[in-house]
C-alpha cells in the first residue's frame, strides 16, 4: 500500500514498505523520469530478507511535484525527512541513477543512517549545464513524449529493444505520465550537480554498479566513482543505463551478495583511491 509523509516545505512524498517488519531495511531511490515501480523485479527477491522501502522521487509518481528548480541537496533531505517521520534510524540505500546521485549525497552528508551503500548505473557529474537546460526547454514546449523514445534507446542496449521485453512498455508510461515540473525540477537538480570531491568524504560500506554499454553512466564514471570512495567494490553488468531492469536477477544478486558478505573474503582486491576526473563527455540520462 503507498502511503505519503510531507516534507518541511510542504510536498508530499510517495512511500511503500514491502517485506517482513522486523527486518533491517533496505531503501530503493529511482531513476530520472521512472517511479517505484522500476524495482517490481527485485522486490520479491529483497523482501525475502528486507523490510524495503520504495519512494517517488519528488516530482515523480504520486509525490507532489512543486513548481521550479530542485536542488540534490533538497532531494537528499527528502529521504532524511522520510526516516525521521517513518522513525527509521539507519537503511541500507540503493540508488540508480539520480537515485544514486542521492545516495553519494547520503553517504557524505548524512552517513549516520546509512549502512551499506548501493550506487548504479550513477555519476557524480552530469555536464554540461546546457544540455540540462535544452531539455528542460524541451519538454516544456512538447511534453514528456519528445524525450522518452530517446531515453528508452539510452537506457537499455539495442539487443533487449529487439526482444521487445514488456518492462519497455512500462518505462515508456512512467516516462509518459511524469509531470513535466517535476521532471524538469529534477533535470536542474543534475544540471547544477557537482560531487566529484564528495566520493572523498564517503567512509561507507560501498559498491558501485555500472552498465558496460551505457552511454548515459558510461563505464569510466563508475570507476571514477569508486576510486573516489575507499575501499569500495566496483561490478559491471552485461546491459546499458536500467541495468536491474535488463539484468534484473544480476542486479539483485549482486545486491545481496553484497549487503550479505561485506567486508568480502580475506585478499579480496579493492580499488585505489582516487580524485573524480572533470568529466567534460556530454553524456544525458
Amino acid at each position: 500500500m503507498i502511503d505519503h509523509i510531507v516534507t518541511g516545505d510542504g510536498c508530499r512524498i510517495a512511500y511503500r514498505f514491502d517485506g517482513p517488519a522486523g527486518a533491517p531495511v533496505l531503501m530503493l531511490s529511482s531513476s530520472l523520469g521512472t517511479t517505484m515501480e522500476m524495482w517490481e523485479p527485485q522486490i520479491s527477491t529483497f523482501a525475502e530478507q528486507f523490510r524495503v522501502l520504495r519512494y517517488d522521487t519528488r516530482g515523480h509518481g504520486g509525490s507532489d511535484a512543486p513548481p521550479g528548480a530542485y536542488s540534490l541537496d533538497r532531494l537528499g533531505r527528502d529521504v532524511v525527512e522520510l526516516l525521521d517521520v517513518l522513525g527509521i534510524p539507519l537503511v541500507h540505500f540503493c540508488g540508480l541513477s539520480l537515485g544514486g546521485m542521492v545516495g553519494q549525497w547520503l553517504g557524505a552528508r548524512a552517513p549516520e543512517r546509512i549502512e551499506r551503500l548501493v550506487l548504479a548505473h550513477t555519476s557524480a557529474f552530469m555536464g554540461p549545464p546546457s544540455a540540462w537546460d535544452g531539455r528542460i526547454v524541451l519538454i516544456r514546449e512538447k511534453g514528456m513524449a519528445a524525450v522518452a523514445e530517446a531515453s528508452i534507446e539510452r537506457w537499455f542496449t539495442a539487443e533487449f529493444v529487439k526482444k521487445g521485453d514488456a518492462c519497455l512498455d512500462r518505462v515508456r508510461g512512467m516516462l509518459l505520465t511524469t509531470n513535466v515540473a517535476g521532471y524538469a525540477g529534477c533535470c536542474a537538480a543534475i544540471r547544477d550537480m557537482d560531487l566529484r570531491r564528495l566520493g572523498e568524504l564517503i567512509d561507507l560500506p560501498t559498491l558501485v554498479i555500472g552498465g558496460d554499454a551505457d552511454p548515459a553512466t558510461p563505464p569510466a564514471h563508475s570507476e571514477a566513482l569508486a576510486g573516489a570512495i575507499r575501499g569500495s567494490r566496483l561490478l559491471f553488468l552485461s546491459a546499458a543505463h536500467l541495468g536491474n531492469l535488463e539484468q534484473p536477477a544480476d542486479f539483485a544478486r549482486a545486491v545481496l551478495s553484497f549487503l550479505d558478505s561485506w567486508p568480502g573474503e580475506p585478499g579480496e582486491a579493492m580499488p585505489e583511491r582516487s580524485v573524480m576526473s572533470d568529466f567534460n563527455v556530454e553524456t544525458e540520462i
